[in-house]
């Protein structure tokens, strides 16, 4: 179909410049040739339309309203054609305009009322913002260009009429893309956008003068008809293979559009700066880029609070994963309920100072309470925790800053001192009884926490398993000996 459409185009082409100097057969060609290409459109929209739910039928629906008005207007105008003489202009008559007019309004108002994707307010005003500030570019490109002094002065209501069904079109175009929701393919819009830069091409190539128009301006009026037509085609076919062909689209955080009409504006206000006779067309460009900057301005105001609101919503995540490692690292070293070292935590710890360090400097002690399990049996397993919460609160204010006590698991604790010959390691067992024989409380009833405490120095050739194993040893033998004690275990002792 898309074949047999641009070698109809062709055909077409072929004959204006077959029939160059003769205005009559040209603009009869012209209008002969536009009804099949509206069809298409119409016929092709009307098949996207059912393959489309929601307003994106609606939209279809509309276009496939306006396809069949396009191609009523042009049979009709074909139908003149044929009959009149001396005829070289491209307007139609009073029937095919009133088609086209309504075809149109059809087109735009579809564009309009299309529901754009929901976001927050801030997001709305940004999006208007980028809108607004294309449709200001396009009209002071308007003003400057396509609405000539003479059309003012004979026809001001026509001029300003159709530059403003112009840039309401092409303001409608705009919202829609911007929205991130349009109802077809990038694929099918593009060939239709291009149809309206082709189409505004046709105006300002075509002579001045009230003479017959070259074939060449006959191409670029009749290409727009096949482009408009391609566009539903296109649609139609993405849409078999592409399900999201009718899903909305992420709409990017950002637009150039607006830094485009800066552009255009600008260049505009160059071109028509040294024309010192018209200064209406001068000042309305400086206006129109005073008040696009303007625009632009509020737009970036709203963009840096935008990324305010991300920076410190980057930097409240940076802070929750800070919390959450050092608890998964607080979790990974150290007991939930006692918050001393785990035994993981102080075997690395004891590697590491026996590594370091001379022998004789690194002393254990291995602290095992005594009777633990009764306070579980009469007093419920909540009250041993709060128990062993006190010992771990009376271990860590009986030893140094540098020393590491830990909870090695149950009623077990060990304490690693560094820098501790076995003289400091005894005085160190026995500040932890002394403070062991204040009573703890628990539910308001004095409990005391009886513990049995096994003391090593570090000798040469020493290793982590054999320190553990002559504290255990040493502490067995105090508990052993009676409740309360302590015993210091020497290697040379070991037999």
């Amino acid at each position: 179909m898309l074949a047999v459409a641009i070698a109809w185009t062709l055909v077409g082409s072929a004959l204006f410049v077959v029939f160059n100097g003769n205005p009559d057969f040209q603009v009869s060609t012209f209008w002969i040739f536009q009804p099949p290409l509206d069809a298409l459109f119409a016929f092709a929209s009307w098949r996207v339309s059912r393959m489309a739910t929601g307003a994106g039928r609606r939209f279809w629906r509309i276009l496939t309203v306006a396809g069949v008005l396009f191609t009523t207007g042009d049979i009709t105008q074909s139908l003149i054609s044929l009959g009149q003489h001396d005829n070289w202009s491209t307007a139609g008559g009073p029937v095919q305009s009133a088609c086209f007019a309504v075809g149109l309004g059809l087109v735009v108002i579809a564009m309009l009322i299309h529901p754009h994707a929901g976001r927050s307010g801030r997001d709305r005003v940004a999006f208007w913002l980028d809108s607004a500030t294309v449709l200001v570019g396009g009209a002071v490109v308007t003003w400057c260009f396509a609405i000539s002094p003479a059309d003012m002065r004979t026809n001001p209501v026509g001029a300003l009429a159709g530059a403003a069904v112009v840039l309401t079109s092409a303001f409608a175009a705009v919202k829609m893309m911007l929205s991130g929701n349009a109802p077809m393919h990038r694929n099918a819009a593009l060939p239709m956008i291009f149809a309206a830069i082709v189409n505004a091409t046709g105006v300002f190539v075509a002579p001045t003068a009230d003479t017959s128009l070259p074939a060449y301006v006959y191409v670029i009026r009749f290409l727009p008809s096949l482009l408009i037509a391609v566009g539903p085609r296109v649609q139609e076919v993405t849409a078999r293979f592409d399900e999201t062909a009718f899903g909305a689209r992420r709409r990017k955080p950002y637009s150039l559009l607006p830094y485009g009409s800066i552009f255009v504006v600008f260049v505009a206000m160059i071109v028509v700066l040294p024309e010192e006779r018209d200064d209406a067309r001068l000042w309305g460009a400086v206006g129109g880029l005073g008040i696009i900057v303007a625009m632009v301005v509020a737009r970036q105001l709203l963009a840096f609070h935008d990324n305010k609101r991300l920076i410190e919503k980057l930097d409240s995540t940076l802070t929750e994963l800070r919390e959450h490692q050092d608890r998964l690292r607080r979790q990974a070293l150290f007991d939930d309920l006692t918050g001393l070292a785990n035994r993981n935590h102080f075997r690395e710890e004891v590697s590491t100072a026996l590594e370091h360090a001379e022998p004789g400097t690194v002393s254990l002690l291995l602290v095992d309470l005594d009777g633990f399990k009764s306070v579980n049996d009469t007093l419920g397993h909540a009250a041993g925790d709060t128990l062993l919460a006190g010992v771990a609160e009376k271990l860590r204010s009986a030893v140094r800053s540098g020393d590491l006590p830990a909870r090695l698991g149950g009623d077990e604790f060990g304490v690693l001192l560094r820098d501790c010959d076995h003289r400091d390691a005894e005085h160190t067992a026995q500040r932890i009884l002394q403070a062991l024989t204040v009573p703890i409380p628990i539910d308001g009833t004095p409990v005391r926490a009886n513990a049995s405490i096994g003391v090593a120095c570090s000798e040469a050739g020493d290793d982590i398993r054999t320190l553990l194993h002559a504290a255990d040893t040493a502490m067995y033998a105090a508990k052993h000996n009676g409740k309360g004690t302590w015993m210091r275990y020497d290697h040379s002792m070991a037999s």
